[in-house]
């Protein structure tokens, strides 16, 4: 099977995360996919802002489940995340969520399990949010896509069944 493909069709979400980092030339590699994703009219929207600094991933973990009211971690443990960003304008929504798909399957094809988290969006619509995105120099008008959590998974995923009758074929 072709590797990519391989990638495609095998990639799974983990839900528990090793308490340990992803080496930074590896972070590099998956955000460099993420860049490489493409844009309407090559505006090249998203903005990503890589965090690996514990005490900002637990911080964003608790914004995040503060929108969302629940008490566990919506970051699983994971001990790394790529923030993907978008500025507004285009078609910004969709840029970041091929920028998203990218830097996971990038991730899944380099050995990193990882995992799309939502609200971000409401995250940085936050005051809280805000000021973390002032704080980082991101001046652009921005609204978040999502996080990807990234890390080392401390169990095997089962594969997610595919459901059938999701194909419709159009020929002659």
């Amino acid at each position: 099977m072709n590797e990519t493909i391989k990638v495609l069709t095998t990639r799974k979400s983990a839900r528990s995360y090793q308490d340990r980092h992803i080496d930074r030339a590896l972070l590099d590699e998956i955000v460099a996919a993420g860049l490489n994703a493409p844009s309407g009219m090559n505006r090249q929207t998203p903005r990503f802002v890589v965090v690996t600094d514990d005490d900002t991933v637990k911080l964003l973990s608790s914004l995040n489940a503060a929108v969302a009211g629940m008490q566990n971690d919506p970051f699983y443990g994971a001990k790394d995340v790529i923030i993907v960003l978008c500025k507004k304008e285009g078609t910004y929504i969709y840029d970041g969520s091929l920028a998203m798909g990218n830097l996971l399957n990038a991730a899944w094809s380099l050995g990193v399990d990882c995992r799309w988290i939502h609200r971000a969006k409401e995250v940085f619509a936050s005051d809280e949010g805000k000021a973390l995105l002032k704080k980082w120099g991101i001046n652009d008008e921005v609204e978040g896509i999502g996080f990807c959590i990234l890390g080392y998974a401390n169990d095997d995923k089962p594969k997610t069944e595919i459901l059938p009758g999701r194909v419709y074929y159009v020929t002659e």
